[in-house]
């Protein structure tokens, strides 16, 4: 059975271009009708269609290529349980043209790092993702979900809710909304006016 060349590639957002990625795979002899693709999934989820069709396809005897090992993985565990699963099935591992060998010490060590090195950086971008979202919070940039409705249909839809002559559906459809914004704007409207009480 001839040995192939299995590629995987992945980017975190779907802004984010897989070109670079495939490019580099193609220069490393996987043909494009065998790389497999992740586009705008997290290497922190290790469950991820195109690595699980890449992982699915290999044979004992194959080699997994991907440019940089957080392409594959961004956690340590996960980098080290598919190298497992990988192993289990005499499958070879290639990060960026260079060949993984799990038994030689030094390459253990280094795919070790590496794989320590891409989970430290997926932690920095979640601390950075938190700050600037505490940030933005603190200078009133952040305001959450902004009610679907302007402040008078929503007075008018509560009024309407009030008399009781239609139902939840009836003044959904009316107005165009789901229940859920109905009920929301009710709440919302409940909240105002308790806060209204307290204060008088």
């Amino acid at each position: 059975m001839t040995s192939l060349k299995i590629g995987y590639a992945r980017v975190s957002t779907v802004d984010q271009d897989l070109t670079a990625q495939t490019d580099a795979l193609e220069r490393l002899g996987v043909t494009e009708d065998r790389m497999y693709l992740d586009h705008g999934m997290t290497g922190a989820n290790r469950s991820r269609p195109g690595l699980e069709k890449a992982l699915a396809v290999c044979r004992a005897g194959d080699m997994l290529v991907v440019t940089k090992l957080d392409r594959l993985a961004r956690s340590v565990r996960d980098a080290s349980d598919i190298v497992d699963e990988l192993m289990a099935k005499e499958v070879t591992l290639s990060i960026g043209g260079a060949i993984y060998d799990p038994t030689d010490p030094v390459g253990r060590l280094m795919f070790n790092v590496l794989s320590m090195v891409a989970e430290f950086e997926r932690d920095l971008i979640r601390q950075r993702t938190r700050e600037g979202m505490a940030v933005a919070k603190a200078k009133g940039r952040l305001k959450g979900k902004q009610p679907k409705l302007s402040a008078s249909k929503q007075h008018h839809l509560v009024e309407l809710l009030g008399e009781g002559r239609m139902s939840i559906g009836e003044i959904a459809s009316l107005f165009d909304v789901s229940r859920a914004t109905v009920y929301r704007t009710v709440k919302r409207a409940d909240a105002a006016s308790a806060t209204a009480d307290a204060q008088a």
